[in-house]
C-alpha cells in the first residue's frame, strides 16, 4: 500500500486529468504518427468525424490547438484533400471545415483503433463504473465550456 501522498498534485483535479490524459494517449499517438498523421491532423479529422462542419475556432477548441497553428495545419490538409472549406450562408465571413470522403477513408480504421484503445483503457472497471466515468467527464466538459476561445494547445496529451 502506498503511503499518504503530501504532494498538491496527488489530489490536484486538472493535474490528474492532463497527466492521465497524455499517458492514455501516448500510446495512441505512435498509431497515428505510424498511419502518417501528426497528432493535430488526428484531432481535427476525429473533431470532424461524424459531423457537419465546425468553424476554425471552434475546430481549434476541439483539437486542442492555437487557432494560427490550426489554420496552417487545415491549409494544408485542404490541399491533400483530406478537408475542404466552405463559406457559411448566414455570414460570409466565417467558414467552416469539413470532412472530406478522403479525410473519413483515412481516419476510418484509426477511429476504431480509438475506441478499442479507450475500451482496453477502460476494461479494468465494470461496464458500468466504465460508462459512470465516460459521462461524469461529459458533465465537466459541459460545466466548464469556455466562454471564449482559450485554445493554447496547453494539454498536448489529449484525444
Amino acid at each position: 500500500m502506498n503511503p499518504p501522498s503530501t504532494r498538491f498534485v496527488d489530489e490536484y483535479l486538472a493535474y490528474l486529468l492532463a497527466q492521465a490524459s497524455h499517458r492514455i494517449s501516448a500510446d495512441f499517438h505512435l498509431q497515428v504518427n505510424a498511419a502518417g498523421l501528426s497528432v493535430t491532423e488526428w484531432r481535427v479529422l476525429a473533431s470532424l468525424m461524424g459531423g457537419t462542419g465546425e468553424t476554425i475556432g471552434t475546430l481549434a477548441r476541439l483539437a486542442i490547438t492555437k487557432q494560427p497553428t490550426l489554420s496552417k495545419v487545415v491549409q494544408r490538409m485542404e490541399i491533400d484533400g483530406w478537408v475542404e472549406r466552405v463559406g457559411v450562408r448566414a455570414d460570409r465571413r466565417q467558414t467552416q471545415v469539413r470532412i472530406t470522403a478522403a479525410g473519413r477513408r483515412l481516419i476510418g480504421g484509426l477511429c476504431d483503433q480509438a475506441m478499442a484503445h479507450q475500451r482496453e483503457i477502460l476494461a479494468s472497471f465494470d461496464p458500468a463504473r466504465a460508462a459512470s466515468f465516460v459521462e461524469m467527464l461529459k458533465t465537466l466538459m459541459h460545466w466548464h465550456e469556455p466562454l471564449v476561445d482559450q485554445s493554447d494547445g496547453a494539454v498536448d496529451g489529449a484525444v
